[in-house]
This record gives structure tokens, C-alpha cells and sequence, in this order.
């Protein structure tokens, strides 16, 4: 008799109604939502909400409801024009403190929430969104190492009190001019020893001259370490944005995608993540006369000169206080003394301690306050377009040091609240290592998303039908047994993927489709198994017995390689290759379930307890 313990009816069950409530959210759909969250990550409450809806009733724009998320809050609306209007409204009601959004918000019902019931997330290509292809600009990464080592060597020399005539650049090649013999050869031994990243060559006889170049395996090291920290700042960039599921990964050597699903402000994401900013405290050189510098072009070894803004030439030392890499964290605000735009500016530990360092035996002294921008040009050269990138810099900031300060201090120089606003942002992401280029950009709009969903799940239902109508016609009782496990499939599959968080792309509907037109294979190989054994003369009892038994070897060997084909795209393909991998690899297992067990339980239900069963309907 072909027949199952109670326990394993139970656990089928119990599977079936866990795939039934992880698979339901996503009969609910989105709804358009502004996302509003503290710039300092604190968790927000009722009394919060209250004053957000209070500012959308001030200005008559309807809402539809409220939720409270971890440190955020997610106002949602009837249609996305309100939406847009809502986040333009609260962006200038409350100001800078907090990162408005816009969103989509799932309209599934608190009790499911509550059970961790969530939708799959959606794809850019099914929810709309924004794809930027990025291209790091190795070339200014290259030459911003090398003023990094030419600084390092000056301070090298300067701390071993080493006399030397001039330290410059050519090209690719760092040159130091030395007064003797004596002190060449001091200083390559201490050059060598403090900066192993440098091949030098030192000069023989009265030749008092030290060449320096990078390494390659160093130059190497930055193009790796460029690209890699530059995906960790735009991914902070985008957090700040408050985009769910986004996608930033590397392409290739030194190119970076970032696609961000469901975002409707493609301006504003195009300008936070391009702009590349960042700030250099550096002292005023109180000896030399920036003027005449300027005019005579003779710029003294240990100085630079800058411009601000309308255009004053200062002199300052070229020997940085603190750099932006440094800051851990930065808000915008106003001067309480002269109501001008300023940003607040906490350093880490290394930085503070050389600011209050300097400050104190600088007191009296000024400070200037360096804003370095880095901004994309395009322009076409012999019929190509070539992307390059100017650096600018200004002096925003002149100050006199009034007394010793070192954590926590303010900036202040800026045109705008707006301009005091996106620099406090770019420092809280970081400042980019090096540039980047967006070299392509594409943007899909939500009625094509729909479509898009619309018609992948007419593409779902219609390969859906064609199988149940065909294995029910063919395979007779038996067919609907195999129909019934399918629609179980399709549950499982979709509640698998909810609960792991996938996102779901075209690829990943194709998967679908793929797996529920393989999941009847296991289905007719046991099914004509079954077949076979009753043409050999074995009763049927035995026949489902043996189709099941004797079926189960090839149909794992069959799905085991579709599974290593699967896992083999996931990890060696990129983007919609691993969307169509994730829904193949996790429709294959519940396939595999779906096929053998609840199929079986059913036959054994149906059939089973028939003692003298003399023909089976397959």
C-alpha cells in the first residue's frame, strides 16, 4: 500500500501555508511615498509624524497614512503628483536636518508586516528608475598619488632637517635637489626607508639630484583601491538619497553601475553622486607676499597660490592641517553671529589631534579654508568624445585663529544655504578618491516598468495554463495531481524569493517562466515510469511505487546540473544574468519538493488506502 506517516502530510501543509502567507504581499502592490529620515539615523516617533502630516495639511496636499520604519518615516499618497508636491514641501519646511525622499511604499497589511511578510523588491527595469554607467578617472587618481608622495617627501626631508634646493614634479617623475653629496645621500636613505611605495635613483659624483617614481605594483594598488572606495562613497551617497535596493557594483577595471530603482528625482541623484567635493584646511604663509607672487610667478618651494572668490591671491603653506578624509561628520547651518550659511564639522581622531596641534601654535595666525571641486567635462576630439575632468579650487575662508580648537568647529564662507546643504552631505558620504565620469545614462519611466510587470505576468499565466491544460489532458487524474503541485511551485517560488529579499527583474520573470515549464519534467518521468510498469504487467500499486522510486535517481541528477549551471551564472554573471540565476536556482529546489512530495501525497491520498485497485488513470 503506497501510503505517508501523518507527520508528513503535516509538514507539507505546514509548508504550503507559510509559502501561501510569504507569497501574499505581493497581490497589494506600491504606492507613491515620501520618505523623511533624520540625518543623524535617530529613531522617529508619533510626535514627529504628527508634524510632518501637520505640514501636508497646512498645504492641503491629501495623504493616505503613515508608518514609522527604524529611524524613518514614510508618508504615502494617492498619486504621484501629490508626492512630488508633499517632498518639494517638506524639503523647505524642514530644512536640512532631515533627507527627504521619494519612495514607493507596499500597501501589505500590518499583520503580515508584522510577520515579515514583504513583496518582492522590484527591479529597475519593472519599477522605473535611473542606470548610470560611471568611469573613475584613473589619470587624476594617478596624479593626485603623486602630489601626495612629492608632499611626503618634502615633510620627510623637513623632519630629518635635511637642506635641499627644490622638490618638484616632472611628469611622472618626482626630482629633489640637494646642496652636497652628504645630504643626497641622506636623504635616500631616508626617502627609501619612510616611502617604500617610491623606485629611487640617486645621482652619482656632483650630481646632487634624487628622481623618484611610483611603483607599479602601488599604481596598480590605487586603481584597485580607487574603484573599490569609490563604490563604498556612492553607496553611502545613495543611503543618503534614500533609495531602497539599489544596485552599485564594479564593472570591468574602472567603470562602476549604479541603478536605483524607483527614483523619480534623476537630477538631484545624477548631482549627488557626481559631484566630487571636499574640503583642505591649510595655513596662511604670513612671510611672502601673495601679489607679488602672482605677478612674478615665483611661488615660493613650501607654498601655493589660490584665488577665492572674487579673486584675492593668497599664499598658503603646502602642508595640509586636515583634508576631507578626515571629517566623520558635517551639518549645515548658520553663523549664529552673522547669519551667513555654514557647515559644522567634526573631525575623527588623527584630524583633531592635528588641528588642535596646529591651532595652538597658531594662535593669531590664519587659517584658510580650501573647496576643491572636481567637475566632469565632455568634448569631442577627432571625431570621439573624450571625458575629462577639471579640478577647481577656491578659498572659501580666511579666518584668524582666536584660540586653540580641535573635534568640532565651523565653516563658514558659503554663497548658500542650498551650497552649505550639498557640501555637508558630500562630506557625511566622504569625499570620491577620484573622479567620475558618468559616460551613461538611462532612465525608465514607471508606465514602461508597468508594462514591463504587465507583461511578464501575462507571459507567467499564459505559460502557466498551457502546461496544466496539457499534462491534465495527457496524463488524465495524474495531470491534475501534476497541475496541483505546479500552482504549489509557483506559491513556493514566489515566497521564497520574498522571504530572501531578491529583487525581481525581466531576467527573473524569465526564470519563472523557464521553471514552470521544467518543474512538470520530474512529473513525466515518473508519470511514464508509472506507465511502463503497468504495461510490464505490475499491479498499480507497485507501478506508483517503482515510478516514484525508480524516477527519483534521474530526476536529481537532472535538476543537481541545472543546479551547478544556475549557481555557475550567479557567480560569474553580472546583473539581470544573476536575476535569471536566483529565480532558476530557488525554483529548481521547490520544484524538486513541489514534484515529488505533493504530488505523491496526493496519489497516495487519492489511491492508497484502495486495496484491490485495478487500473490507474495516468
Amino acid at each position: 500500500m503506497n501510503r505517508y506517516p501523518l507527520w508528513k502530510y503535516l509538514l507539507i501543509l505546514f509548508v504550503i501555508a507559510i509559502g501561501a502567507i510569504y507569497a501574499l504581499p505581493n497581490l497589494y502592490g506600491d504606492s507613491p511615498a515620501v520618505q523623511v529620515s533624520p540625518v543623524s539615523a535617530l529613531p522617529v516617533g508619533d510626535d514627529f509624524a504628527d508634524a510632518v502630516t501637520g505640514i501636508l495639511d497646512q498645504e492641503a496636499l491629501p495623504w493616505r497614512d503613515t508608518r514609522i520604519d527604524g529611524s524613518r518615516l514614510l508618508v504615502r499618497f494617492a498619486d504621484a503628483d501629490t508626492q512630488l508636491r508633499a517632498a518639494d514641501v517638506l524639503r523647505r519646511q524642514l530644512g536640512d536636518g532631515y533627507t527627504v525622499a521619494l519612495n514607493l511604499a507596499t500597501n501589505t497589511p500590518a499583520w503580515l508586516r508584522a510577520a515579515g511578510a514583504l513583496p518582492m523588491v522590484l527591479g529597475l527595469d519593472l519599477q522605473g528608475g535611473v542606470h548610470f554607467l560611471m568611469q573613475v578617472d584613473m589619470e587624476t587618481a594617478r596624479n593626485q598619488q603623486i602630489d601626495r608622495y612629492l608632499d611626503d617627501i618634502r615633510t620627510t626631508l623637513r623632519d630629518k632637517r635635511i637642506r635641499y634646493k627644490t622638490a618638484r614634479r616632472e611628469r611622472d617623475t618626482i626630482v629633489v635637489e640637494l646642496r652636497s653629496a652628504e645630504d643626497r645621500d641622506v636623504a635616500g636613505d631616508a626617502i627609501t626607508t619612510q616611502l617604500a611605495d617610491l623606485d629611487l635613483t640617486i645621482g652619482e659624483g656632483d650630481d646632487f639630484v634624487l628622481r623618484a617614481a611610483v611603483k607599479e605594483t602601488a599604481v596598480e594598488e590605487l586603481r584597485k583601491n580607487a574603484v573599490e572606495q569609490n563604490v563604498i562613497t556612492l553607496r553611502n551617497r545613495v543611503n543618503a538619497l534614500g533609495v531602497a535596493e539599489p544596485v552599485i557594483q564594479r564593472q570591468g577595471a574602472d567603470r562602476i553601475v549604479v541603478q536605483l530603482p524607483g527614483v523619480q528625482d534623476t537630477a538631484e541623484a545624477k548631482r549627488i553622486l557626481g559631484a566630487t567635493a571636499t574640503l583642505e584646511y591649510r595655513a596662511v604663509d604670513e612671510q611672502n607676499d601673495p601679489v607679488v607672487a602672482q605677478q612674478t610667478g615665483r611661488i615660493p618651494p613650501d607654498s601655493l597660490l589660490f584665488l577665492d572668490r572674487a579673486g584675492v591671491p593668497y599664499l598658503l603653506k603646502r602642508q595640509l592641517i586636515v583634508s576631507g578624509d578626515q571629517l566623520i561628520g558635517a551639518s549645515s547651518g548658520f553663523d549664529p553671529t552673522n547669519g551667513s550659511p555654514s557647515v559644522s564639522v567634526t573631525l575623527d581622531g588623527v584630524g583633531a589631534k592635528r588641528m588642535l596641534d596646529f591651532t595652538l601654535d597658531n594662535v593669531g595666525n590664519r587659517m584658510a579654508v580650501v573647496f576643491i571641486e572636481y567637475k566632469p567635462v565632455t568634448r569631442e576630439e577627432g571625431g570621439r568624445t573624450v571625458h575629462t575632468t577639471v579640478k577647481e579650487e577656491r578659498i572659501i575662508s580666511v579666518a584668524v585663529v582666536r584660540e586653540p580648537f580641535g573635534k568640532r568647529f565651523q565653516t563658514t564662507g558659503l554663497n548658500s544655504p542650498e551650497e552649505a546643504r550639498q557640501l555637508a552631505l558630500l562630506l557625511r558620504a566622504g569625499a570620491l578618491v577620484a573622479p567620475v565620469n558618468i559616460i551613461e545614462e538611462r532612465t525608465v519611466g514607471p508606465s514602461l516598468g508597468q508594462d514591463n510587470i504587465d507583461q511578464g505576468f501575462r507571459s507567467v499565466v499564459i505559460g502557466f495554463l498551457i502546461v496544466l491544460v496539457f499534462v491534465s489532458i495527457y496524463y488524465k487524474v495524474f495531470g491534475l495531481f501534476a497541475s496541483l503541485a505546479l500552482t504549489v511551485n509557483l506559491v513556493l517560488l514566489v515566497a521564497v524569493l520574498s522571504m530572501f529579499g531578491a529583487t525581481l527583474t525581466l531576467p527573473g520573470i524569465a526564470g519563472i517562466v523557464l521553471t514552470v515549464g521544467m518543474a512538470v519534467d520530474a512529473n513525466v518521468l515518473i508519470f511514464e515510469r508509472i506507465r511502463e510498469e503497468v504495461r510490464n504487467g505490475n499491479t498499480p500499486q507497485n507501478a506508483i511505487r517503482a515510478g516514484y522510486d525508480n524516477a527519483f535517481s534521474t530526476i536529481v541528477d537532472a535538476n543537481v546540473t541545472t543546479f551547478i549551471a544556475a549557481l555557475a551564472l550567479f557567480f560569474f554573471g553580472t546583473g539581470p544574468i544573476k536575476g535569471f540565476a536566483v529565480t532558476l536556482s530557488f525554483g529548481i529546489l521547490t520544484s524538486m519538493f513541489s514534484a515529488i512530495m505533493v504530488t505523491r501525497a496526493l496519489v497516495n491520498l487519492t489511491y492508497g488506502r484502495v486495496a484491490r485497485l485495478k487500473s490507474l488513470a495516468v
